[in-house]
């Protein structure tokens, strides 16, 4: 058997509901963590919070469109990121869309740059664990993910 055939029968279906839950959740955790303020937007801003305090980051998500996928640059910070979120135990999931996160998160409000919109952390707002439903749904999305040698998995945001 290939590993493209045991990819094929994952024992985690890769369903349109779970994949929707996932987009919804995603979604949900963005606004709260916007009105909390708990939400860094940007490549090297987010560079800098995970070099200065990776303990209060919960978790990441890395965007990028297609023509977005030619530039070397930003793929070699996706792969540093990643590395580092693996490390320190954040989960983290792409998505595709730089356009709809900008409609959701506000590009001009948050992003050092509008447009900037790359990376973005979600940070505890203080000591306490920050409990909220949509963080606990996409970390076991990401714990799913991970049992299927999916690391970072791509997620699609609602219209």
């Amino acid at each position: 058997m290939t590993l493209e055939e045991v990819r094929g029968q994952d024992t985690v279906p890769e369903s349109t509901d779970r994949m929707q839950g996932a987009g919804k959740a995603l979604h949900e955790l963005l606004l709260s963590a916007q009105r909390q303020g708990c939400l860094t937007a940007g490549v090297y801003e987010s560079a800098k919070v995970l070099n200065v305090d990776p303990d209060n980051v919960t978790f990441c998500v890395l965007a990028a469109d297609e023509e977005d996928e030619g530039d070397i640059a930003l793929q070699i910070h996706f792969t540093l990121i990643q590395a580092f979120c693996c490390e320190n135990d954040i989960d983290i999931v792409r998505v595709g869309d730089v356009q709809r996160l900008a409609a959701i998160v506000g590009a001009g409000e948050e992003a050092g740059a509008p447009g900037d919109l790359h990376c973005i952390l979600i940070s505890n707002p203080n000591e306490d664990a920050w409990k909220d439903p949509a963080l606990e749904k996409l970390s076991l999305f990401c714990e799913e993910s991970r049992s299927v040698n999916d690391w970072v998995p791509s997620i699609t945001l609602p219209e």
